[in-house]
């Protein structure tokens, strides 16, 4: 049976870990310029809260609540803050976890930096023009890089490609 100190100090553990998401002051990626750059009011006006939430404070979404999920069009995956291309539908995998998934991006299209949230370690990915964050990269994805690119999809917009005139 579990002692009731050992219960009490496990919740406030758990508490701790979640309250540095919270009490960090500014991103880590803060220092960095970016192309596009706005001001706390002009990204609020300009997405969603979901989309602000996402992009701007490295908030996340459920898992299975984008309708990017099951996209499955020919087409390019661009930010949703800036409007950069990142991801083409080609590199689009089913990856069981929730969130659409690629094992590539475009070139020159994301950025990366360590993000040491939560006590562990990951690869953060974020829009190379606008700082934007999207996501997270692993290496359990398939070939040929053997990277999965897990994105929110709320941070993408897909734009289908033209149809073919012929």
């Amino acid at each position: 049976m579990i002692d009731r100190r050992i219960l009490l100090a496990s919740v406030a553990s758990l508490f701790g870990l979640a309250a540095f998401r919270w009490l960090r002051v500014t991103p880590a990626r803060a220092a960095e310029k970016f192309e596009v750059e706005k001001t706390d009011a002009e990204w609020r006006a300009q997405l969603t809260p979901q989309q602000y939430e996402i992009l701007r404070q490295e908030g996340t979404e459920r898992p299975g609540s984008s309708p990017l999920l099951k996209e499955h069009r020919k087409g390019i995956f661009a930010c949703a803050g800036c409007d950069l291309p990142l991801f083409s539908s080609e590199t689009k995998f089913e990856s069981g976890t929730g969130w659409p998934s690629f094992y590539q991006p475009l070139e020159n299209a994301v950025g990366e930096h360590k993000d040491r949230t939560f006590g562990m370690l990951r690869t953060e990915i974020h829009c190379r023009r606008c700082g934007g964050h999207l996501g997270h990269v692993f290496d359990d994805g398939p070939k040929p890089t053997g990277l999965r690119y897990c994105m929110d999809g709320f941070a993408l917009q897909f734009h289908p490609a033209a149809p073919s005139s012929t």
